[in-house]
């Protein structure tokens, strides 16, 4: 027997992650939550009292189930939601239409939709964070194990550059002088890997705007023409309690990423950034849900992420340029996910664009 949603406290319908209506037998809509009102980008007031079968691609599945209800039975089938806006791309789910007994006697259904690319999308963030656990505990040792090498080659070279210039040999302190670098350089590179591990978050209230305008600033000064950096910011988002420096930090890094991959339309004078802030409910990172978050969005309009890199780009030392360090984006997912949060991103041809995503406590 299915619960009535009305015998639940009000807060706990709004906290399921799934899309869920109660439906009369015709598809009149009697009550949704709220990750149905953020996936079809409707008000709630306009969801209720109007149809159900409004919302849906091909409503036949959904009027089928409809007029079986009646027989208690519960149906299961794969659908397509209208996108959330003209458009805008549909939404594939997985329907279960469940009927409601109310005092004893039936009364319409239970309608739960879950969204397959939600689904997937929790799967990917599950492999990300694993990957990330891997290669945070790799990097440390290997980071430690050169460190040790390093330590015993400089010390060498400064000995042997000391003994080269008391006897005037011009040449060997040039090699030494190589070495001194070369280790110095190689120590520059581990402290950078390990960094984001050695120091604790300096927690603070963060208003994420002063953040893309600082990242805004600094890029802009980087590139100051052919580069347009716009905005598109939701003013009424609430402050986050963060480390300011760290996700300032992990933006630039995307920026900047972004940026050196318009290079060509920076040439062209055509080359465009949008920094876009949003508020995101009833959302799940990982194996957690979070009532509110910040969704940042960086999107540019280049020639997106090289096909055989965009299962890597987030993967430590992987640089889709020849002079990069592969470390930008990697040090960016590390930042955001000291905040319990994660990076996503979608790329096409003209179009890439990242979401960080930022719970808010």
């Amino acid at each position: 027997m299915s619960t009535p949603p009305d015998a639940l406290p009000a807060d706990a319908f709004d906290l399921l992650a799934t899309l869920v209506a109660v439906v009369r037998v015709d598809g009149r809509c009697e009550r949704v939550n709220a990750a149905l009102e953020n996936a079809l980008c409707q008000s709630r007031r306009k969801l209720v009292q109007g149809q159900a079968l409004d919302w849906f691609v091909d409503p036949a599945p959904l009027r089928d189930a409809l007029q079986r209800t009646g027989e208690l039975m519960v149906s299961r089938f794969e659908a397509t939601l209208h996108g959330p806006a003209p458009g805008a791309h549909p939404l594939p789910v997985h329907v279960v239409v469940s009927p409601l007994e109310r005092g004893g006697a039936r009364g319409g259904v239970l309608l739960e939709m879950i969204e397959i690319e939600q689904q997937a999308r929790q799967d990917r963030e599950e492999r990300t964070h694993r990957l990330a656990r891997e290669q945070k505990e790799l990097l440390r040792n290997l980071a430690h194990e050169i460190k040790n090498p390093l330590g015993g080659i400089r010390g060498a070279a400064q000995l042997l550059a000391l003994a080269a210039a008391a006897r005037d040999f011009a040449e060997s302190a040039e090699y030494t002088d190589v070495i001194i670098h070369e280790a110095d350089r190689l120590q520059a590179l581990v402290d950078r890997l390990l960094a984001p591990h050695q120091r604790a978050l300096v927690l603070g209230e963060v208003n994420i705007h002063e953040v893309c305008e600082r990242v805004r600033a600094v890029v802009l000064a980087e590139f100051p023409r052919g580069l347009d950096i716009r905005r598109d910011y939701d003013a009424s988002l609430p402050e986050l309690r963060g480390d300011r420096e760290r996700l300032i930090q992990a933006l630039l890094n995307i920026v900047r990423n972004a940026a050196q991959a318009l290079a060509a339309r920076i040439t062209a004078g055509d080359a465009c950034i949008t920094l876009r802030t949003r508020v995101a409910r009833q959302l799940t990172i990982g194996q957690q849900r979070f009532r509110l978050a910040i969704e940042l969005q960086v999107e540019d309009n280049g020639p997106g992420v090289p096909a055989e890199l965009r299962e890597r780009i987030f993967q430590p030392l992987v640089s889709g340029r020849a002079d990069g360090t592969g470390l930008g984006l990697a040090l960016a997912q590390t930042f955001v996910q000291q905040h319990e949060g994660t990076i996503e991103y979608e790329s096409t041809g003209g179009l890439t664009r990242f979401k960080l995503l930022l719970p808010v406590r």
